[in-house]
C-alpha cells in the first residue's frame, strides 16, 4: 500500500466553448470554473461539499467555488507551466501542506479575437482587466525588444523553431523533401488522433499528409520549412483541470481506486532565453535533461512508458524528444507522440495545452490504454521544459520526490561566442537558417545563423541580396553548411547581412 500522503489524481475535466459568436464569449475564469466543476463531477465523491471545501485555488475562482484556499498561485505564461504546477501540487500534497489541490488553466483567444474584430474590447461582462486591452496577441506581433535578435527582426517562436528544424534535418543528413514529408506524416497522425477527441478544437476534421504538406493559399508558408498547418493553432476557447489529493482523503470521500492515477515524478529546466547563446540547433539540453531527470526520479526507462504527449507547437519539439528517447518519429513501430492530437489539430494557445494532455493521459491510463504515461510541456523559444510521469500503480519506493533536481536554467553547456558589429564580418559557414514569407507567398526575409571561418564565433544576419534570398527560399538545395559572406549593413547599425557571393563592399 502507498504511504498515506501519496498524491493521486482523482478527477479531471475539460471544457470547450466552440462558438466564436460574441454573445457566447466566456472569459477564461468562467471556462476554468466549468472545468473544475467537471473534474469534481468526474471524481464522483460521496460528499461533494467536503471535497470542494478542501480545495486550494486562487482568488476569483475561489470566490466562484466558495472556498478559502491555504495556498493560491497564478503562474507565468508558458507551455511548460501546467506540468510545473502539477508537480508542485503533488509535492505539496506529499509534504502534507494541503489535502486537495486543483491545477487548472484556460484560454479564450478565439472569443477575444472575435471581439477584437468587432471592436468590442474588453468583452462585455468579463472581469475588468487591470490594464487597457486594445488588441489580441498574435505570434507575429510580439515585441522583439532591442537586442541582437531584434536588430535582425528575429525572436518570435515562428522564427526560432524553424532554425532547429533545419539544423536537425541537416545534422541527420536528411533531404529537404524527406524532412517535409516526415513532418507532414507526423502531423497527419496527430490530426487523426484529434479527429476523435471530443475536446479537440478541430474534432471531426482530419487533415492528411497531402493537405498538411502541400503549400496552398490556405496553407501558406510561414517560416520555412513550416507551412501554416505545421504551426500551433492559437485561437481556441479551452480549459482543463486536474484535482489531486491523498490516498487517505480519497478513501474518506469513497472515491473508487479505479479513478486513482499516481503522479510518479516531475522535473524541468530551461535553456538560455536568447537562442543565439545555445550550444547548437540540433539538440535541446533542456529537453534531454528534463526527460532524463523525470524518468530517473520515477525509476523508469523510456521503454517503460506506454503513452506519450510531447508538446508540438511545431514538429521539431516531438522530433527532438523522440530522437533523444530512441523512439521512431514516424513509420512502422512508432508509438504515437500525442494522446491529444497536437497544438495544430487539438488546438493550443501556448500555455495550457499540456493541462489537457494531463487530463487526457489520466483518462487513457484509467481506460487501460497503457500503464504509464509521460507528458512533456515546452515553452518560449524551445526554452522551458517540464516533464511529468503518471502511472496506474504507485511508486515502488514510497514517497513522491521532494524536489526538482534540475536548475532553473542550464548554464554548464558551452556555446559559441557571439560576434557583433565590425567583428561580425568575413567568410562564414551557415549553421542554420529560415526564410520568413509574405502573406502572398513571396519570400520576405532570410534569417541566418552562421560561424565565422576565422575564429568560429557565431553571427546573426539577414539576407543581403535577392539572389541569396531566392536560393534560401528555393527548398531544393541544402543551405546548412554552405559558405558565404557577412558584412555590416550600412543603413541599420549592428545588422549583419549575408550573401553567398562576396560583395564589392567588403
Amino acid at each position: 500500500m502507498a504511504p498515506s500522503e501519496t498524491p493521486i489524481v482523482i478527477g479531471v475535466g475539460d471544457i470547450k466553448n466552440r462558438s466564436t459568436a460574441i454573445k457566447d464569449a466566456k472569459e477564461p475564469a468562467v471556462l476554468i470554473h466549468e472545468a473544475i466543476l467537471a473534474a469534481i463531477k468526474d471524481a464522483a465523491p460521496t460528499d461533494q461539499s467536503k471535497l470542494q471545501s478542501a480545495i486550494d485555488i486562487p482568488g476569483l475562482l475561489a470566490e466562484k467555488l466558495g472556498v478559502k484556499p491555504k495556498h493560491a498561485y497564478y503562474s507565468e505564461h508558458g507551455g511548460d507551466k501546467p506540468g510545473k504546477l502539477f508537480d508542485e501540487a503533488a509535492k505539496r500534497i506529499a509534504r502534507g501542506e494541503c489535502k486537495v489541490a486543483v491545477v487548472a488553466g484556460g484560454e479564450a483567444l478565439a472569443s477575444l479575437s472575435a471581439c477584437a474584430k468587432a471592436k468590442k474590447l474588453p468583452p462585455s461582462g468579463w472581469t475588468t482587466p487591470s490594464e487597457p486591452v486594445n488588441s489580441v496577441f498574435k505570434p507575429t506581433n510580439r515585441d522583439l525588444g532591442s537586442n541582437i535578435g531584434a536588430i535582425h527582426d528575429i525572436g518570435a517562436p515562428i522564427h526560432v523553431y524553424p532554425l532547429y528544424e533545419n539544423a536537425f534535418r541537416a545534422h541527420r543528413g536528411q533531404s529537404l523533401k524527406a524532412n517535409h514529408e516526415e513532418s507532414a506524416k507526423l502531423y497527419a497522425k496527430f490530426s487523426k488522433i484529434a479527429e476523435n477527441n471530443k475536446y479537440a478544437w478541430n474534432q471531426g476534421k482530419h487533415d492528411d499528409e497531402h493537405i498538411i504538406g502541400t503549400i496552398t493559399k490556405d496553407n501558406r508558408m510561414i517560416c520555412s520549412p513550416y507551412p501554416l498547418l505545421m504551426n500551433a493553432f492559437n485561437t481556441v476557447n479551452l480549459a482543463a483541470s486536474c484535482i489531486l489529493t491523498t490516498t487517505t482523503f480519497a478513501r474518506t470521500l469513497s472515491i473508487p481506486e479505479s479513478k486513482w492515477i499516481y503522479p510518479l515524478a516531475g522535473a524541468g529546466t530551461s535553456d538560455s532565453t536568447h537562442f543565439w547563446h545555445r550550444p547548437n540547433f540540433h539538440t535541446s539540453p533542456s529537453i534531454s535533461r528534463s526527460l532524463s531527470a523525470a524518468l530517473e526520479l520515477a525509476n523508469l526507462t523510456p521503454s517503460d512508458i506506454d503513452l506519450f504527449d510531447i508538446y508540438s507547437c511545431f514538429p521539431i519539439v516531438p522530433k527532438i524528444a523522440a530522437h533523444y528517447l530512441g523512439l521512431p518519429i514516424t513509420g512502422y513501430g512508432a508509438k504515437p507522440l500525442t494522446v491529444l492530437g497536437g497544438l495544430t489539430s487539438f488546438g493550443g494557445a501556448g500555455n495550457n495545452y499540456s493541462m489537457h494532455a494531463l487530463t487526457e493521459m489520466t483518462r487513457a491510463i484509467r481506460k487501460g490504454r497503457g500503464k504509464r504515461g509521460l507528458v512533456l510541456g515546452n515553452g518560449g523559444w524551445m526554452t522551458y521544459q517540464y516533464v511529468v510521469v503518471l502511472s496506474k500503480e504507485p511508486r515502488g519506493d514510497g514517497r513522491y520526490p521532494e524536489r526538482n533536481p534540475l536548475p532553473r536554467e542550464i548554464t554548464d553547456v558551452a556555446a559559441p561566442e557571439i560576434a557583433v558589429g565590425e567583428e561580425a564580418v568575413g567568410e562564414v559557414v551557415v549553421e542554420t537558417y529560415t526564410v520568413e514569407f509574405n502573406r502572398d507567398g513571396s519570400p520576405l526575409r532570410g534569417h541566418i545563423v552562421a560561424r565565422l571561418k576565422s575564429n568560429g564565433k557565431r553571427v546573426l544576419a539577414n539576407h543581403g541580396d535577392e539572389s541569396t534570398l531566392r536560393q534560401m527560399a528555393g527548398a531544393t538545395a541544402e543551405i546548412v553548411g554552405r559558405s558565404g559572406w557577412v558584412r555590416q549593413d550600412s543603413e541599420r547599425r549592428g545588422r549583419g547581412v549575408f550573401m553567398f557571393e562576396k560583395s564589392s563592399k567588403m
